[in-house]
């Protein structure tokens, strides 16, 4: 069991519900202006789809990873030890079926059929970044961090769009534009994480011949490039919190403390960055500013009360 869930990554899954829930009940639901579409079961079937399609992804990525896995990690290595590759790929098989399915029946039930074309969508590029995409210079690293963005985006989409009328069109494309700020985010923080973890499997994908930003151009100047694009996030949200914030006190030492900060940390490293701790490190934290950089929408009911 464990093993599948490291399979899946089910940290990682857990993080994407967790955000789902939070634009569901902190940003959308505890506002009488907002209208929005599905209810709790509705919900959960947005959020199991998402699961299940992102879990199906993890699967058929390590199925195409194995051979740089070895170099890279060979102590963490699933598919191939104690998961047989032909059960990984029944797995991924059923796990997209789910998701491409579930997506379908919610996207009926909402009366927009149209809508079970982004399960899809998202599903086959999924398995193209895995087969393919992966290995082509950055056009990868971005087409996942794009799927990041979503995993976000979506609730908007199912939430707020189908209900919109001329009367409450204002107030459903303010709070949807909020979920693509911070699906922007995302997409920025997801982008430079697959950056950083290129330049961790250096060895592994060089050996399978990947054209990966670091084989390329080589780890030093990769590394150059990420502290180059940290600096856009970084501008984003103090321009942001400048914005939309300055007048919210509790949100601006938030941002501060727990958002641009670790940013600016984070700039700073990338740009000493040599060993392989230093760089696995960077990887971890970007993880830590994508939870707190989430976090906020907890303070959007007292913030645009």
């Amino acid at each position: 069991m464990i093993n599948f869930l490291n399979l899946i990554r089910w940290k990682n899954l857990l993080l994407i519900a967790f955000v789902q829930i939070l634009i569901k009940y902190a940003l959308i639901e505890p506002f009488e202006v907002v209208k929005f579409t599905l209810n709790d079961f509705g919900f959960g079937l947005l959020v199991l789809a998402t699961l299940c399609i992102a879990a199906a992804g993890n699967v058929i990525n390590d199925i195409y990873d194995v051979e740089t896995d070895f170099v890279n990690k060979p102590n963490k290595v699933i598919v191939g030890n104690s998961i047989s590759e032909k059960t990984a790929f029944n797995m991924y098989i059923v796990l997209t079926i789910i998701g491409v399915g579930v997506g379908f029946y919610l996207s009926n039930l909402i009366g927009r059929s149209g809508f079970s074309a982004i399960f899809v969508i998202i599903s086959a590029l999924l398995y193209i970044y895995a087969t393919y995409l992966k290995q082509t210079l950055l056009v990868g690293n971005i087409v996942v961090s794009f799927l990041a963005a979503m995993s976000l985006l979506i609730v908007g989409l199912f939430e707020l769009l189908p209900v919109i009328t001329d009367q409450n069109q204002e107030t459903q494309l303010t709070f949807f534009k909020i979920i693509f700020d911070y699906a922007i985010f995302a997409f920025m923080i997801n982008l430079l994480r697959e950056m950083i973890k290129d330049i961790e499997d250096i060895n592994g994908d060089y050996k399978v011949e990947m054209k990966t930003l670091p084989i390329i151009i080589g780890r030093e100047r990769a590394l150059k490039i990420v502290f180059i694009l940290s600096i856009v996030p970084l501008l984003a949200v103090i321009y942001y919190t400048i914005t939309y914030l300055y007048k919210h006190y509790i949100a601006v030492g938030y941002f501060l403390i727990f958002i641009i900060a670790p940013l600016l940390y984070f700039t700073i490293k990338s740009f000493s960055a040599e060993t392989k701790k230093e760089i696995n490190f960077l990887s971890a934290f970007l993880k830590i500013i994508m939870f707190f950089g989430v976090m906020p929408l907890l303070l959007y009911p007292f913030i645009l009360k």
